[in-house]
């Protein structure tokens, strides 16, 4: 198996096991100590994540202090593949926000409800993923690294 197969099953499985999923959870740090949160998400591409959190919890209080955060992937089984990341998280505004919400609501209808309380829209951007796929002798699991202009960034 070459570099270049190794690569696009990895990258099969990180596109198969985020259109599969519709929340994660996200691991931040702040003030008040370390922090797991989970929320729903859409991708916009495979190193983008689109997600809303309460303007007044605990998640985004420590993503204002420190942005990158890590995220899992998972049925909660580790028989199932799972992604791991860490990821800088950006609070965005504006049509950037709306855009965060449209594709949100794509993805996961029953995420309204949320977007009517006070919420930020959070764009979570990921270096690299680490894929595990225990049934299939993927432990350690395989990396696919986010190489800029090597391959599309939104959907």
């Amino acid at each position: 198996m070459t570099i270049l197969e190794t690569t696009s099953e990895v990258e099969n499985l990180v596109r198969d096991t985020l259109a599969a999923h519709q929340s994660f959870f996200l691991a931040t740090a702040g003030e008040q100590g370390p922090w797991v949160n989970g929320a729903y998400f859409a991708e916009t591409g495979l190193f983008t994540l689109s997600l809303v959190l309460e303007q007044r919890g605990r998640t985004l209080a420590a993503i204002r202090q420190d942005p990158l955060v890590s995220v899992i992937i998972s049925t909660g089984s580790p028989a199932q593949p799972f992604l791991q990341a860490q990821a800088t998280a950006r609070v965005v505004v504006g049509a950037e926000a709306d855009d965060v919400r449209r594709v949100l609501l794509a993805k996961v209808p029953q995420a309204e409800p949320f977007l009517s309380a006070p919420i930020e829209a959070v764009r979570l951007r990921v270096s690299a993923w680490r894929a595990t796929d225990i049934p299939n002798g993927w432990l350690p699991g395989r990396d696919l690294v986010d190489v800029p202009g090597a391959r599309e960034h939104t959907a």
